[in-house]
């Protein structure tokens, strides 16, 4: 590995990339700052930012739009919200400890601590409610959908969330998704499903967010228990992608019937929240070990669930045969490391999306009408600092993807308009609070549109440096 390499991993061997919530745009960050990627094409990744100020923990980009949440190392109990194009730091808040996450939509933000969480409206970062004494969180889970619906642990002993409306401010329902503490939750785009995985890792579970009704269990693996690290949706909401420590990344598929049944199903007994028989990883949950099962598994599955029941306990063979299994997987070539995971259309073709701790996008194929092997086609190297960007071409045998050929691409420059500087702001510019509402609400439209002003500045109460109690 190189000097530039090594530097960029710096002191933690590894670099933190996510997602922005339609998939379009990465963020990398590291030790030496973080950087801005969009996604334009399977052989095309543009670095559309760099900053290389400081230690960075979390940057989150708001879609395609010119707003970005920062946590620095240095400060990692204040949030800074910042225009990254003008390269300028619109306003920061502090907490009370240590933030763990940041979720926004396009209205709302929520900052995850330990035992807390606060809500703010985007458009002007006031603070609008705040969920406090929680039960400890120590890994900052939390997830928003995009129609505002929040989700986050109850429990520190079982996997029990509560789904809060972030948009009217009231608490909606619970769902006791696993025995375990829970370890990955995600909402579909659209926000009516919910998917759930528990520290075990053996069973992963969707939930209809109308009702809290189970919508589908899919068992990802028997014999051993695994941190699952990464639970997204496509898109459309037919697939759910998993990965975990393993060297598998599991697709599984969403029957829309099953959507439509979980939507019509009357709760019983004590409804969505409670309920349930043992499932055979040790897990409890919704609708479990119930006829909707067999149904799931199909006349022939519960014949052999019948047959073998006198050597096997019931609750056990009815629920392995109707948990569904992958539908599509990848081989790794190396287990251990954290690969966020995501469904995505690229050119109009649908592609799974790999971005690895290692600094790498690696990109699949995936043949969403009859699954099976995804085939690596394309692998980005987003290590390099601003001045190039690495693609990795696929080598040799076209079965053997182990076999990689790097070669360096021409320079790209930030896209026009970018500010490939450090966000802070310039020596005696003092910005007024009209800017910085005029920035915030700038920085969240996208496209930017100047031609009607669409918000009034008395509209907004002052931004500025706040902390929050």
């Amino acid at each position: 590995m190189s000097d530039t390499n090594q530097k960029c991993f710096g002191k933690t061997g590894g670099f933190s990339i996510s997602f922005n919530q339609d998939y379009t745009s990465l963020s990398v960050v590291s030790n030496q700052g973080y950087r801005l990627f969009s996604l334009s094409s399977v052989d095309r990744v543009d670095e559309i930012f760099c900053s290389h100020d400081e230690d960075t923990k979390i940057a989150e980009r708001l879609f395609s739009s010119s707003l970005v949440a920062v946590v620095t190392a240095s400060e990692p109990h204040k949030l800074k919200v910042c225009h990254f194009k003008k390269g300028t730091e619109i306003c920061n808040y502090s907490y009370p400890s240590e933030i763990l996450s940041v979720k926004l939509n396009r209205s709302r933000l929520v900052v995850c601590l330990v035992d807390s969480i606060y809500i703010h409206n985007i458009r002007d970062m006031r603070l609008l409610h705040s969920i406090k004494n929680m039960s400890n969180n120590p890994a900052g889970l939390c997830t928003l959908s995009l129609s505002s619906h929040l989700a986050y642990p109850i429990s520190e002993s079982a996997g029990e969330l509560q789904v809060f409306d972030a948009g009217n401010l009231t608490s909606r329902l619970k769902i006791k998704a696993h025995d375990s503490p829970l370890s990955a939750m995600n909402f579909s785009f659209n926000g009516t499903l919910l998917a759930t995985a528990s520290e075990k890792g053996t069973v992963i579970r969707v939930f209809c967010v109308k009702n809290g009704q189970k919508v589908h269990e899919f068992r990802r693996g028997l014999k051993r228990h695994v941190s699952i690290g990464s639970l997204n949706f496509s898109i459309c909401a037919s697939y759910v992608v998993a990965s975990s420590n393993t060297e598998t990344v599991h697709i599984f598929r969403i029957d829309p019937k099953s959507i439509e049944q979980a939507e019509r199903r009357n709760c019983i007994e004590n409804g969505a929240v409670s309920g349930g028989t043992n499932n055979n990883d040790g897990e409890t949950g919704p609708g479990a070990g119930t006829d909707e099962g067999q149904e799931a598994g199909g006349w022939g599955m519960s014949f052999i669930a019948k047959a073998v029941t006198a050597y096997f306990p019931t609750n056990v063979v009815t629920d392995v045969f109707s948990q569904d299994r992958a539908y599509a997987t990848v081989q790794l070539a190396e287990a251990g490391l954290r690969y966020e995971c995501v469904i995505a259309k690229v050119e109009k073709e649908t592609r799974l999306l790999l971005a690895c701790e290692d600094g790498f996008l690696y990109i699949y194929g995936f043949d969403d009408s009859k699954g099976g092997d995804c085939k690596l086609i394309r692998a980005h190297d987003l290590r390099l600092p601003l001045f190039g960007i690495t693609e990795v071409d696929i080598g040799g045998n076209e079965n053997d993807t182990s076999i990689l050929n790097v070669q360096m691409t021409a320079s790209m420059l930030p896209a026009r308009g970018t500010y490939a500087g450090v966000l802070k702001g310039r020596p005696g510019d003092k910005m007024s609070d009209s800017d910085r509402c005029r920035d915030l609400c700038e920085a969240v439209e996208y496209p930017i549109k100047n031609s009607i002003p669409l918000f009034d500045e008395i509209q907004f109460p002052p931004v500025t440096p706040i902390t929050v109690e």
